[in-house]
């Protein structure tokens, strides 16, 4: 890593400079204000891998559904610079939940998707994210999933597999039949690990990604209320970029898609207007260099409780409940 740098604007680190300002050379950049003024700034094709959680209400917390065409109305200028600062073999992912109104489901990635495909951009996959907990709903089941879509400029995109292949559950499995019979049949590094993941020790399994939100006791954890777990982002940018790309989130939030690439030897770009999330977001990149940064490893089993815990025991008030109802 490069050596300590000291600029006005930043407290020593053990890493490069945090940019303020767009250019080539720059490994971090972190541009302060609303992304619609700041992604102008941006060079034409310059970034590989666009990715981001979008704020749902831009700044207006809208009341009805049928407001969410105006939403994504509002959205149109952002999404036309960011396919323009696109390179034309890269990825854009954008990770979404649903938006509940008095109980009603409004997947925002059905909406979405016509959306995007109106701009000219391609489906590739609709990936699941699971994670074990979260609000809980008293009137429907409670949601434990989000959405990434995973789109793409054109047809000649960058996507490493053999970078993301998860072990085979049958590596011993032949051809049955051919000039190849009784030869194995499947690939040494391993199989595709298709669209949903579920992150087990040593494989990104079964086509679910089962990665834990971040939430009070998460590692990660900071002030921001919908914040990405980095081990998200970071399966998409081994998948879709190389090193050196750059990696851009234009709603960068406290930085997690920025330590995602850094932390692969991506460059990093981030858009950011809230002051408090950027003093964090440069905090975290300092943490990221120095070693200090909350971190939950990539591919890390989801914690399974061993019922010796006192939270995942039976209350005893609950042993004797409905005897005297």
């Amino acid at each position: 890593m490069p050596r300590s740098q000291t600029t006005k604007s930043q407290p020593s680190l053990i890493g490069p400079e945090i940019a303020s300002a767009y250019s080539d050379a720059a490994e971090i950049v972190l541009l302060e204000g609303d992304c619609l003024a700041t992604l102008p700034t941006l060079p034409r094709g310059s970034m590989k891998l666009i990715i981001t959680s979008p704020p749902y209400n831009l700044g207006k917390v809208y009341e009805k559904a049928t407001e969410l065409h105006r939403y994504l109305e509002a959205l149109n200028p952002i999404v036309d610079e960011l396919i323009r600062v696109l390179s034309p073999r890269g990825s854009i992912c954008w990770q979404v939940g649903n938006y509940v109104e008095k109980s009603e489901i409004f997947p925002l990635d059905i909406f979405y998707y016509p959306f995007f495909k109106k701009h000219g951009l391609k489906l590739r996959n609709r990936i699941v994210w699971h994670f074990a907990h979260g609000l809980h709903a008293s009137k429907r089941y409670s949601g434990r999933y989000e959405v990434l879509l995973w789109f793409t400029k054109g047809d000649a995109y960058t996507f490493n597999l053999d970078s993301v292949r998860v072990p085979s559950k049958y590596p011993g499995k032949t051809h049955f039949k051919g000039k190849k019979r009784g030869l194995p049949s499947g690939n040494p590094l391993g199989k595709n690990p298709a669209d949903v993941w579920q992150i087990v020790q040593r494989d990104w399994e079964s086509s679910l990604w089962d990665i834990p939100n971040v939430k009070a006791n998460h590692p990660e954890k900071t002030i921001h209320p919908c914040q990405f777990p980095i081990e998200l982002v970071e399966r998409c940018v081994l998948a879709l970029t190389e090193e050196s790309d750059a990696v851009l989130d234009p709603f960068s939030g406290v930085g997690s898609a920025l330590l995602a690439a850094l932390r692969h030897n991506r460059r990093a770009v981030g858009c950011e207007k809230d002051e408090g999330f950027l003093q964090i977001a440069r905090q975290r990149v300092i943490d990221l260099y120095s070693g200090a940064l909350g971190y939950r490893p990539l591919g890390r089993p989801v914690y399974q409780p061993t019922g010796r815990e006192k939270v995942s025991q039976v209350p005893g008030e609950w042993l004797t409940w409905g005897e005297s109802s």
